[in-house]
């Protein structure tokens, strides 16, 4: 690394000052200069600092080079706990001798991402769903068009994340993708970036959710579910009997239901933790099987599907739209399809069902099973007996069935 001129702190008025370690105070009290640029460099990461222009923008910057100054991103923005992991990145890569990134623009190392996500989902080491939502969340937030992927910086990160104004959900799913996208990018085998411009950027903590449809509530959703003839209503009926994931339920495929044991298998490719799961249904789930057409492989294809080696390439993904129509149809507001589940794990441990069962029936993981007659099966019993408990896990259906059929009798549906 050539020798560099450290420049000056205060006052702000130009020229030459001695090194201060920046804090987030500091960078906020500090006052733009009378005219021109002024520097803060920090003495706590060598060769980086803070530019304040006569504007008042404080934007931080790292010194590769003598003379050569190289842009991180704007704070506040950029916070300084990121702004300096960048400035640490950009300087080991030139320390190391990497000063050059591999000349592709933004879209087409996207397009050799995409293809390389293809080929792992053909090898099994990728879930189609997967790519299917980092897709979306960069074609969506991230368009950055034939600029080099190298010049992608922090800023231009956070600048789309902050546009994001849905949910803080989307936001955090939105920089989950990006950060894949560049370590992948980051990859010596490419070498597209020198930096992932991502780093040290954190999701939004968001407090955890903890409703539960009251029983009103509920008997108004299951009315309007099992009243209604779209795949939307269908699923959230099943969703209440079943308390399973909306998108395990979505992604239901007829050769996954055995009508004669009365049982849904769902393969370790579409469960949240990756094992297969095997659970009894009721008189209420073959209900809605009956009114389900077997058109396609799947339950509930997507509308507009186009076929691929005798399956259809996708199932329904039209949540949004049907899950404010719904609302209207059934009057309960401010719930989510996941609520569901919490009320059926809820409502089944008030009907004294062992928690053990309730665990099983959602498929939560968890090491080590309670037994009625010695205590304790061990997890690896779990992983060699699908069907532990089938008997007991039918019981409780049963049960959760007989409460949803006394709820629609005692509540009048909500106006």
């Amino acid at each position: 690394m050539p020798h560099m001129v450290e420049l000056s702190n205060a006052p702000l008025g130009g020229a030459k000052s001695v090194p201060s370690v920046l804090t987030e105070l500091a960078i906020k009290a500090a006052r733009p200069p009378e005219r021109g640029q002024a520097m803060l460099w920090d003495a706590g990461q060598k060769y980086f600092g803070l530019r304040i222009n006569q504007g008042g923008a404080k934007t931080f910057i790292v010194l590769i080079e003598s003379g050569k100054r190289q842009r991180i991103g704007r704070w506040p923005t950029i916070s300084l706990q990121q702004a300096r992991a960048e400035a640490k990145s950009i300087l080991a890569a030139h320390t190391l001798g990497r000063r050059s990134a591999a000349p592709i623009s933004y879209d087409d190392a996207q397009k050799v991402y995409f293809a390389d996500c293809e080929a792992r989902i053909k090898a099994g080491t990728m879930r189609s769903r997967t790519f299917a939502d980092y897709k979306r969340l960069l074609k969506k937030h991230f368009a950055f068009g034939r600029k080099q992927v190298s010049e992608v910086s922090p800023h231009d990160i956070a600048t789309r994340i902050n546009r994001i104004k849905d949910a803080a959900s989307e936001q955090n799913h939105a920089l989950v993708a990006a950060k894949i996208f560049f370590g992948w990018a980051q990859k010596p085998a490419r070498r597209y970036v020198l930096a992932n411009p991502c780093e040290g950027m954190a999701p939004t903590k968001r407090p955890s959710r903890k409703r539960v449809l009251t029983d009103k509530e509920l008997a108004a959703v299951y009315r309007a579910a099992i009243e209604g003839d779209d795949a939307f209503s269908h699923i959230v009926a099943l969703l209440v009997l079943t308390g399973q994931r909306r998108g395990e339920i979505a992604a239901l495929e007829w050769e996954w239901i055995n009508r004669t044991d009365c049982v849904i298998t769902l393969p370790g490719s579409v469960t949240k933790n990756k094992k297969v799961h095997a659970f009894p249904y009721g008189p209420g789930v073959a209900s809605v099987l009956e009114r389900l057409h077997e058109h396609s492989p799947y339950m509930f294809p997507a509308s507009r599907s186009t076929w691929r080696k005798g399956k259809l390439t996708t199932v329904y993904n039209g949540w949004g739209k049907d899950k404010e129509a719904f609302d209207k149809r059934c009057g309960v507001t401010k719930w989510t399809l996941h609520d569901l589940r919490r009320t059926f794990g809820t409502g089944l441990a008030a009907l004294k069902v062992p928690p053990h069962i309730v665990e099983r029936l959602i498929n939560h993981k968890f090491g080590a099973i309670q037994n009625q007659t010695d205590g304790i099966v061990s997890a690896v019993a779990e992983v060699y007996n699908r069907h532990l408990y089938m008997d007991e896990m039918r019981e409780a259906i049963t049960t959760w069935e007989a409460r949803l059929s006394q709820l629609l009798k005692a509540s009048p549906a909500i106006p």
